[in-house]
């Protein structure tokens, strides 16, 4: 795939930038953040928590994947290029998901302060189609030249 890149972090990484901290004290809250950063809802995240519940409380086992979370990990990394599949993003998302979290801030946080680069190229059309230029001439006047009054 031409155009993509890689995450600018790992999925694992310590408490830089304060996202490991944030996540590993309340989870809850920098899915949330990071759900209202990337444009979605910002309670988007709870739907992971109620899905679970709900399903524990019915007798359903339920696993796999956090939806919204894997949902907004996809979308972040379709939106961004970054080289990856849904598998990758499966796993993330089910072995540990605050990592998941974390790494997902980390990363909207890096392309938010990313400079844009923009690379303007002019082309110019063949000159085979540019019309030859036109030279008019004028007579030379021999005659007396009188000033206007």
């Amino acid at each position: 795939m031409s155009g993509t890149s890689s995450h600018s972090s790992g999925t694992v990484r310590g408490c830089s930038e304060g996202a490991g901290c944030y996540g590993f004290w309340c989870c809850p809250c920098l899915a949330c953040t990071v759900s209202s950063r990337s444009g979605e809802n910002t309670c988007l995240p709870l739907c992971d928590l109620c899905s679970f519940s709900l399903a524990a409380a019915f007798g359903i086992p339920l696993f796999g994947a956090p939806p919204a979370a894997l949902a907004l990990r996809a979308s972040i990394r379709n939106r961004y290029k970054i080289k990856g599949s849904l598998c990758k993003d499966v796993a993330a998302s089910c072995f540990c998901v605050w990592c998941s979290w974390c790494q997902m801030l980390r990363e909207l946080n890096y392309r938010r302060n990313k400079p844009t680069v923009v690379n303007i190229v002019s082309v110019q059309p063949a000159s085979a189609t540019q019309p030859n230029p036109v030279i008019h001439t004028y007579p030379l006047h021999t005659g007396v030249l009188v000033a206007p009054r």
